[in-house]
């Protein structure tokens, strides 16, 4: 590495939806910034895909593995995703430290990303700046960083509130769309939520997150000029998104999704998939498959088996083999029954590459921002289907305000979306008006995200920002 150059490190929790937008900050800082960029990744050892794509990571990146402590004795085994990260971050300090003070050129600017936000006084140490990066929605970090003002203000469940969440400037967020961790707040995962996004506004010279302008403008405004969201987020907000994968034309070659999708027409497939970590019961797998068999439109669906009622099931183990082959769990003969219009791949697919075939026209997501933004840069309408995390809150995005997704009546993670709602959607969105429609305002979306990443478009500005902020300040 070069003296001279500017050097950010950024840590990196466990979990493909974590890591991918990591590795791909880094990326863009090394390959448009110029920058020398080392990746400080905590890995639980489970995640086959995890490994494969840190293994798989950019040369232009160096790469520094910190395996995870052994947690079993800090934690319940009733414990959330979000408690177990919370600990496994915590735990790892003293490794992300060891790994900085080894460093022959040591980083001029450290960067956690939203689960590693308590070892950012590592960085007063070694004399750095000091920054999150939260790849999620500006509303989401809006609420995050106000979340311990409405727990001073607010009597009671969030859920069970009549009156919408009002923050200065936002949108104003229903209980039923509010993240996971404020579902309940005498569960230890609300305390360990309202810790980060105190965390984000005071141990952090600013904060950078994954969108851009158009999508969210009025919490972009808010973050960055509404005095009184200002006065508690109190550091810059850096919008530098959307950053997504980059697909690769020869990347896919002989992959057999890609090929079966080269023989299909023009927007006539709709893509399934609940990203890396979303899991559905045994009963949901079976009204998912008769609402496709019943919508007779082609699919490609990405199936792993159920994990009982646990919605983010795969999270930690990512692309492991399993006892149970996924189409077991498929009704009695649906395979041969679909097996002209569709195809089932168990656990994986090249997804970036999928949505951006000229042949996929609509996609059924669990609404993770990385399934999102790939979406909208692939001009591809969505039905959503939010799990967990935050996903509620930008499934209501996508549908009640950017109008471009349709979702069931009854919200998928409290219970079973029926075969007849499924295949109504399905075909609404793949040959009805409505998909039209939404297939118009995605690809408008799509040139505005385009746009915002150009020279002098607003996240490309947004970053130089930051970067100059970091240079005059080293």
């Amino acid at each position: 590495m070069a003296q001279n150059k500017l050097h950010v490190a950024i840590i990196s929790s466990p979990g493909m939806g974590h890591l991918v937008p990591v590795l791909l900050l880094a990326n863009r800082l090394a390959t448009h910034h110029h920058l020398d960029t080392t990746i400080l990744a905590v890995t639980t050892q489970t995640s086959p895909a995890e490994s494969q794509l840190l293994n798989d990571s950019s040369t232009h990146i160096n790469l520094i593995k910190i395996p995870s402590l052994d947690i079993s004795s800090l934690i319940h085994p009733d414990d959330t995703m979000v408690t177990r990260l919370a600990v496994i971050m915590r735990e790892a300090r003293n490794s992300i430290w060891s790994a900085i003070s080894g460093m022959t050129c040591r980083p001029h600017v450290l960067i956690g990303d939203l689960f590693s936000s308590e070892s950012l006084p590592i960085a007063d140490e070694f004399h750095m700046r000091k920054y999150v990066y939260v790849p999620c929605l500006a509303r989401f970090l809006a609420l995050t960083t106000y979340l311990h003002v409405l727990d001073k203000e607010v009597r009671g469940q969030y859920v069970d509130q009549i009156e919408p969440l009002r923050i200065p400037g936002c949108v104003s967020v229903r209980g039923q769309d509010v993240p996971d961790p404020m579902l309940d707040r005498d569960n230890r995962q609300y305390n360990e939520y309202v810790r980060m996004g105190i965390n984000f506004t005071t141990l952090s010279n600013g904060i950078l997150v994954n969108t851009w302008r158009d999508l969210d403008s009025a919490s972009i405004d808010a973050l960055k000029y509404n005095e009184i969201l200002k006065s508690v987020v109190k550091v810059p907000v850096y919008d530098i998104g959307p950053l997504t994968r980059v697909v690769d034309p020869t990347g896919s070659e002989g992959n057999n999704v890609i090929e079966w999708l080269d023989m299909q027409p023009v927007e006539s497939v709709i893509f399934v998939s609940f990203g890396s970590g979303g899991t559905l019961s045994a009963e949901q797998i079976t009204e998912l498959a008769w609402g496709l068999e019943l919508s007779q439109q082609k699919f490609v669906w990405v199936l792993r088996p159920p994990a009982g009622n646990t919605k983010d099931g795969s999270f930690f183990t990512s692309g492991s083999s399993v006892p149970c082959g996924p189409l077991d769990f498929l009704p009695e003969g649906f395979m041969n029954r679909t097996g002209t219009r569709g195809l089932v791949v168990p656990l994986w697919a090249p997804q970036a590459s999928i949505l951006n075939h000229e042949s996929v026209g609509g996609f059924l997501t669990h609404c993770g921002l990385n399934s999102i933004n790939e979406s909208i840069l692939a001009g591809v309408p969505m039905i959503a289907w939010p799990l967990y995390a935050e996903q509620r809150l930008n499934a209501t995005l996508l549908t009640d305000e950017l109008q471009v997704a349709v979702r069931p009546a009854v919200l998928p993670a409290e219970k079973e979306v029926g075969r007849e709602e499924i295949q109504k959607m399905v075909r609404s969105l793949m040959e009805g008006e409505e998909g039209k429609m939404m297939r118009e305002k995605v690809k408008l979306l799509k040139e505005s995200a385009n746009h915002a990443l150009m020279v002098n478009g607003s996240s490309y500005k947004s970053m130089c920002e930051f970067i100059t902020g970091c240079q005059n300040n080293g």
